[in-house]
């Protein structure tokens, strides 16, 4: 047998596109049985072959099905800079968070208005979606086992930050390599639940922290329209739901924080200007709401 490599777009290796590390055994010792077991569920999911087949459902079944739902609402600025990204480089999306939908609605506008690979990745907090076989299946019904890798942090049991150093270096190595890679991070942490679409909670520093390791592309999303109700937001689409608005801004440049020291404070201060970067799209959103208001 010949020891020539095989190229990476070759049948022979096509499946190989992302293999998960795997956590020590006492990373996963911090984890109950049901953790664990979604955990392993969750993994395999998102390994080579599998992750292959769950992408082919989230581009033509996801994606067509969120289409259905909010055709006659949906209004996207700025793809282009989403299609002109390096597709060899892994793409983070910094977002705001206003809905359990957003990262699913982005992701499915990418997948049906661009040309570019997309392999998704949602990283998570565990509660809920890995500590339940409920939480499991709603990973695969809405995000095709997306949501990896988990994060414990919201649990009171300290030592289950154990596995979220784990989690942070797998989300470090999914952010640094892999063709097609489409990361979505929601820059708050959690779910902003004012009634004020333009104002955020403050950015959590992790996300400074992997980008300061990883230095993948990174382009700031703003999303406003979507509500948690999901009967009443796919009725709107017929009814007369407010508009989805999702609005892609420009590459960020990072490379004036890289040169600074390896700390929470820069990780705090990369997370800060995300959000500032996030914060400008949602000005464009609303004078694009005021000049509508002026044409009525």
């Amino acid at each position: 047998m010949s020891n020539e490599l095989v190229p990476a777009e070759s049948p022979a290796n096509k499946f190989e596109v992302f293999k998960p590390m795997f956590p020590h055994e006492e990373d996963l010792n911090v984890l109950d049985g049901v953790e664990r077991a979604g955990f392993r569920l969750v993994r395999r999911m998102n390994t080579g072959a599998w992750k292959v087949f769950w992408t082919f459902c989230q581009r033509h079944i996801g994606s067509l099905w969120i289409y259905l739902a909010t055709y006659n609402l949906m209004n996207v600025f700025g793809i282009e800079n989403v299609s002109s990204s390096d597709p060899d480089r892994p793409l983070l999306l910094v977002s705001n968070h206003r809905s359990f939908f957003d990262m699913y609605t982005i992701s499915s506008v990418i997948f049906r208005r661009t040309p570019r690979p997309v392999t998704l990745f949602f990283p998570v907090r565990a509660k809920f979606f890995y500590d339940n076989p409920v939480g499991w299946f709603v990973n695969l019904v809405m995000g095709w086992w997306a949501m990896y890798p988990p994060f414990f942090r919201e649990e009171k049991e300290a030592r289950k930050r154990q596995f979220d150093k784990f989690s942070v270096r797998e989300l470090i190595r999914i952010c640094s390599i892999g063709r097609g890679h489409v990361i979505g991070f929601h820059t708050e942490g959690k779910r902003n639940l004012r009634e004020d679409p333009y104002s955020f909670l403050p950015a959590q520093p992790g996300i400074g922290k992997v980008l300061f390791e990883a230095r993948p592309q990174v382009i700031p999303v703003f999303v406003t329209g979507l509500i948690n109700d999901l009967p009443k937001q796919v009725l709107g689409n017929w009814t007369g739901g407010e508009k989805v608005r999702i609005w892609f801004g420009e590459p960020i440049d990072l490379s004036g924080f890289y040169e600074k020291r390896d700390s929470i404070r820069t990780h705090k201060e990369i997370a800060d200007y995300l959000m500032e970067k996030i914060g400008e799209l949602g000005d464009k959103d609303k004078d694009w709401v005021e000049q509508g208001k002026k044409h009525e």
